[in-house]
């Protein structure tokens, strides 16, 4: 299976990213090999940079370790292919634009026949590659779209989560549905299931650690260096594995999140009934 990372703080952060530690898990000490993409988010643009080869052998990767670039707002993803050739078109995280923002998705897990879901409805995105996760892509703006045009602006939070939650229960039958999903504004998280170091799939799919900080800081995890001015900093980091030992907290199998500013906003269980979002006090 593959592996994500996201970041996101109050203030920009230098965000330098896996590519003495991480990446090793791109094609040396793990089996993602298949491809490797990074996306920092600049306004509401973001600059995405892909490769469709092992990051841990890249030389497209070392520069991005060494430009260190600021952003509030990271998402990332080496791949292990499932399902697609090892091709740019299936690497990930991939990106729309709507409403005048760059959106952007990756996904850990398999999802079995999703395109043959009747429920599956792209509306005018299509996919490019041949991924299951980018076909459960597809579906997620197919239905944003319709808020979006609605809305003068960015559509409430509520709204915004509720679509995620209703993709992420639709997607959840399929096989494991880790995703992180980005439209420039907020971050959104959703932890299911993974392959574990045992080799069992089960829960958790995703970690999440909260970090605060008043002074100049260099916050050190696992192939991750986010370097701080001295500010009032909140971060979020959700990985698919805690990358230090600090007490990071599993996200429950079925729990989305949205994260701004470096904080948790809000939280919903895909599994509750009505799937509505929930107010949620940082972990």
């Amino acid at each position: 299976m593959c592996e994500l990372f996201a970041a996101n703080a109050r203030h920009p952060v230098d965000v330098s990213l896996f590519f003495e530690t991480f990446s090793r898990r791109g094609g040396q000490t793990g089996p993602h090999a298949d491809g490797w993409g990074i996306a920092f988010y600049d306004g509401p643009d973001a600059l995405i940079v892909r490769e469709a080869g092992a990051a841990a052998s890249s030389e497209c990767a070392h520069f991005v370790e060494h430009n260190d670039r600021r952003s509030s707002l990271v998402i990332s993803h080496i791949r292990k292919a499932t399902r697609g050739a090892r091709a740019l078109c299936n690497t990930q995280p991939f990106s729309r634009e709507l409403g005048g923002r760059r959106h952007v998705f990756a996904h850990n897990g398999d999802l079995e026949d999703i395109e043959d879901q009747p429920w599956l409805r792209r509306g005018p995105f299509q996919p490019l590659g041949d991924t299951d996760s980018e076909q459960a892509f597809c579906a997620l703006m197919g239905e944003m779209v319709g808020l979006w045009q609605r809305s003068d602006g960015v559509p409430p939070l509520a709204d915004r989560l509720a679509v995620v939650v209703a993709l992420a229960r639709r997607v959840a039958p399929l096989g494991p549905a880790n995703f992180l999903y980005s439209d420039s504004d907020v971050l959104f998280a959703h932890g299911h299931r993974r392959t574990q170091d045992g080799g069992s799939v089960e829960a958790p799919g995703l970690h999440l650690l909260r970090r605060t900080c008043s002074e100049p800081s260099v916050l050190e995890v696992e192939g991750v260096s986010i370097r701080s001015d001295p500010v009032e900093q909140e971060v979020v980091l959700v990985a698919s594995r805690p990358l230090s030992e600090e007490p990071w907290r599993p996200l429950d199998e079925g729990e989305v999140v949205a994260i701004s500013g470096g904080r948790v906003l809000a939280r919903a269980l895909v599994d509750r009934r009505d799937g509505s979002p929930r107010p949620a006090a940082d972990p």
